[in-house]
């Protein structure tokens, strides 16, 4: 009735707040404990911030300055949040504050915690258990820390939770099987740590999941079947681990499936002929480096809103569907390492349905069975298209002119098929062009002088291919070309001496086995950063210039098949990182400087086939007679018996004589005495000298030679237990002793029976053999042989580091090591420059960047000075200079490693955040 009479409503309001105010306070007046009990959760609350605060070891940003019992409200404090009712804290943020230390205990009586992040910071040991108590619990990221131990099982019991991120760290041990409970998670991201055992079928009851990350774990079996149960699942990732198997079909009719990648793993089977009708909102689908066959299904055509599609290295065959032009968005199509196309004429048809393509990127068609010529289409692919590889078929007829259209174009691989005609000058339109590879087809006439347009080319490899003509001196304009090979060719003329301008920036230069006439200029001495030389096997004269010794970072010089009529260089030995040095089959005449032996990194000499004298130096290389040839000079003499040289004719030496004296006796002496006093003379005068040496310095191994399977048998004693250093993820390495040499070095045996291990021995392979730095593991050798029962062996031999990895200095195993083995500061300190120094090599001053991909303390190796070295780069990428994309290099040009996607946190800051949080 009050609320009906418009004129008494105005006197109703100040009754009704009276008789609020008076029903409040009667009630606290009865309820007084209420009161007392939200100020006793404050307490709680401080006390577990300071805590918390406590457990921190270092804040190098000053984040938890203001935490401390001063009057301030710690619901002020940075990173907190309270909940503006009771005045709890409902949320602890402190992502990206380089934090370091441990998560206390304490956390646990934060009981109206609804959110926790700690991302991007340097948190270690153990998720304390304490976590799984907050029962309000929704979000939880961990990330891109050092946590280790298992994932707790009672995060089950936070029944609340919608987000779980762990990923990036190094936690261990199985996935709970618990977590099947959590039945309002929606996120679940525990990639990239130590996780085995296999995929939980409890997941499958999760049916909120949205997104999994799994993936770069130790994790193996199959794909539970119950997860394809989970009907709102976006984002399922699973790469780098060891599963195998077949997908269960139910996953395939997902059809809220945008991001499926399981790449480099061991699945099996076929694609389903009506996947692209299941999976209509696919974005990126990646299954390479696995071992699925078939053919690809032509309904990949309605995935309309695909952007990326890798299904390299598996075992497709058959024709490509030629109605991809039906992907508005599709901006990465990788085919790599298949067997499709069939051969056929017109297997590359396909092409002309990418046109409609117009945000393609990367095609990658390498190492298949296309056969024909590349179609005409090909001209009207997208302008976005920044790299074409196409190297490792049976393509036949010329290189189009028209590519020139790819004006965006940075990598041209078209290596290792049947191409004839001439290399299109238009090429030289490529204004972005960064790596041209055209090797080993059937190329005729000249190298174009539009190639000199190539500002920004590093990369120019035309080998095995008849090219004729002369060099063109137009290469110089290339600034950035660092990789340049033209062997095997049938090129003329001479060495253009603009090619070794001051402004260089050669890394590798091949011009062997062609026709090359004149002298090496003396220039030369420009290449400060050249790696490897080869001029061998052509026509060259005159002499090898002095200014070679120059080149101070020259690891590999083959001069071979020359004619070069000279002695050899004393500056030779100023080249004090030479490995391989080659000067057989010249004309070579003179001494072999003593000062070859002082090149202690030196382990392969061929001197063989000159007109070389004297004695051979017995230190040093010389010592090794494997790792020397000197036959075919028969002027040669002395050094170490094992060479069975004939020895050295005594030298003779002759004092002083008063010239004024015996000429005056000449005069008075009649002929008669004159000639006995000439034999005194020659008797008085003329001794014998001993030219014998002594060898007994004590051997050290520096670099070895060819080495072969029974040699590293021998040397770690057939692979014992004993000499076990350590196992990894494709091998183990053992500490060994070869032949009498005492300085023992490390040998990386390869598992081939594990996936990956092929591949990774090539992946380190590519990487050692271009970086050389004082902070990275010197690599001696390698070895590709079969062992004693005929299977295929690999194994890399570094030099051996005394105080193992860093890994056991952080954190010792037993309480001896503990007592045994620490680091002061200004040892850690040193480390961390001497990693950073080697990092920013890799990164900056290498022939081309490289991402180490695995740095963290167990791949950090102390020598005996206590100096940092790098190792293990058997994830290692080496990167082409666009758009970020990592790719390896081989002889055949092609994507490497995963394309089109990267897990969440690989940043390589974050990566250097992670490790140096260790020291």
């Amino acid at each position: 009735m009050i609320l009906q009479n418009h004129a008494n409503y105005s006197a109703f309001w100040p009754m009704f707040l009276s008789f609020i105010l008076i029903f409040s306070m009667n009630l606290l007046l009865m309820n007084p404990t209420s009161i007392i009990a939200s100020a006793m959760g404050n307490e709680t609350d401080r006390f577990a911030l300071l805590k918390f605060k406590d457990s921190i070891s270092n804040d190098p940003y000053g984040v938890l300055r203001s935490w401390n019992d001063s009057s301030i409200n710690f619901c002020n404090w940075p990173g907190i949040a309270c909940s503006r009712r009771h005045q709890r804290v409902t949320s602890l943020n402190l992502e990206d504050c380089t934090l370091r230390g441990t998560i206390s205990p304490y956390i646990g009586n934060l009981s109206f915690l609804r959110v926790v992040n700690l991302g991007n910071n340097k948190f270690y040991g153990e998720i304390p258990p304490q976590v799984g108590h907050l029962f309000r619990l929704q979000r939880l990221n961990l990330s891109i820390n050092m946590l280790e131990g298992e994932i707790p099982a009672n995060l089950s019991y936070c029944s609340n939770l919608t987000v779980l991120i762990l990923a990036l760290n190094n936690l261990s041990g199985v996935i709970p099987l618990e977590l099947g409970s959590t039945e309002k998670l929606s996120v679940l991201y525990l990639g990239g740590n130590n996780l085995t055992g296999g995929i939980p079928p409890s997941l499958g009851n999760i049916s909120s999941l949205t997104r999994v990350d799994l993936a770069r774990n130790n994790l193996v079996g199959s794909i539970p079947h119950e997860l394809g149960r989970l009907k709102s699942l976006i984002r399922f990732l699973l790469w780098s681990n060891f599963l195998y198997g077949t997908i269960p079909p139910s996953l395939y009719n997902i059809s809220s499936l945008s991001e499926f990648i399981i790449t480099e793993n061991q699945f099996r089977g076929t694609l389903p002929p009506n996947i692209g009708l299941t999976l209509p909102n696919i974005k990126v689908f990646a299954i390479g480096g696995n071992n699925f066959s078939g053919m690809i299904p032509e309904s990949f055509s309605n995935a309309s809103k695909l952007q990326s599609f890798d299904i390299g290295q598996n075992s497709f065959v058959g024709k490509v569907p030629s109605n991809l032009g039906n992907l508005p968005d599709l901006s990465i199509f990788s085919l790599k390492d298949n067997m499709l196309g069939s051969h056929l004429a017109n297997s590359l048809d396909f092409i002309a349905s990418l046109t409609n393509c117009s945000k393609l990127k990367i095609l990658s068609l390498t190492e298949n069975n296309f056969g024909g010529v590349i179609p005409k289409h090909v001209a009207n692919l997208s302008t976005q298209l920044t790299r074409f590889y196409l190297g490792g078929n049976q393509v036949s007829g010329n290189i189009p002119a028209t590519l020139e259209n790819l004006v965006n174009l940075t990598a041209l691989g078209l290596d290792y098929n049947l191409f004839t005609g001439v290399i299109p000058s238009s090429l030289g339109k490529l204004p972005n062009l960064q790596l041209l590879a055209l090797n080993w087809n059937a190329l005729s006439g000249k190298i174009p002088s539009s190639i000199g347009n190539l500002t920004k080319i590093f990369g120019l490899t035309l080998p095995g291919n008849k090219l004729e003509g002369s060099i063109p001196s137009d290469i110089a304009n290339c600034k950035k070309l660092q990789t340049f090979d033209i062997s095997d060719n049938s090129l003329s003329g001479t060495i253009p001496k603009e090619l070794f301008g001051p402004s260089s920036s050669f890394i590798l230069v091949n011009l062997s086995r062609n026709s090359l006439i004149g002298s090496i200029p003396v220039e030369v001495s420009n290449l400060k950063n050249i790696y490897a030389l080869d001029l061998s096997e052509n026509n060259l004269t005159s002499e090898i210039p002095e200014t070679i010794g120059d080149c101070e970072s020259l690891e590999f010089l083959y001069l071979q098949g020359n004619f070069f009529q000279s002695t050899l260089p004393s500056s030779l030995a100023s080249l004090k990182g030479l490995r391989y040095l080659d000067l057989s089959q010249n004309k070579l005449f003179g001494k072999i400087p003593n000062d070859l032996q002082n090149l202690h990194v030196l382990l392969y000499l061929n001197l063989s086939f000159n007109d070389l004298e004297g004695e051979v130096p017995n230190k040093g290389v010389f010592q090794n007679t494997s790792a020397i040839s000197i036959v075919g000079n028969t002027k040669l003499c002395g050094g170490v018996p094992k060479l069975q040289l004939p020895p050295c004719p005594i030298k003779a030496s002759k004092k002083q004589q008063n010239t004024s004296r015996l000429k005056l006796t000449i005069i008075v002496v009649c002929a008669a005495a004159f000639s006995l006093s000439f034999l005194s003379f020659l008797i008085f005068y003329w001794r014998r000298k001993s030219t014998s040496t002594s060898s007994s310095a004590p051997s050290t191994i520096s670099f070895l030679s060819k080495v072969s399977y029974k040699s590293l048998y021998q040397a770690t004693n057939g692979f014992s237990q004993s000499m076990l250093i350590g196992t990894g993820s494709f091998g183990s390495v053992y500490k060994g002793i070869i032949d009498e040499e005492e300085s023992p070095i490390a040998v990386k045996v390869f598992n081939l029976q594990q996936k990956g291990a092929s591949k990774s021995f090539i992946a380190e392979c590519n990487a050692l053999r271009n970086v050389r730095h004082r902070n990275l593991v010197k690599i001696l050798t390698c070895c590709s042989s079969m062992d004693f029962n005929n299977n295929d062996f690999k194994a890399l031999v570094f030099e051996y580091m005394s105080n193992g990895s860093l890994e056991k200095w952080l954190h010792p195993v037993t309480s001896y090591e503990n007592q045994s083995m620490s680091l002061n500061l200004i040892q850690r300190l040193n480390v961390v420059a001497d990693v950073a120094t080697a990092i920013h090599y890799l990164h900056d001053h290498c022939d081309q960047p490289i991402i180490h991909c695995d740095l963290k303390p167990s791949n950090v190796l102390l020598d005996n000075d206590m100096i940092a070295h790098v190792g293990d780069f058997g994830l290692a990428r080496l990167m082409l200079n666009t758009n970020g994309l990592s790719e390896s290099q081989s002889s055949t040009i092609g994507i490497k490693g995963t394309i089109g996607y990267a897990p969440p946190g690989t940043h390589l800051a974050l990566i250097s955040h992670k490790f140096c949080a260790y020291i």
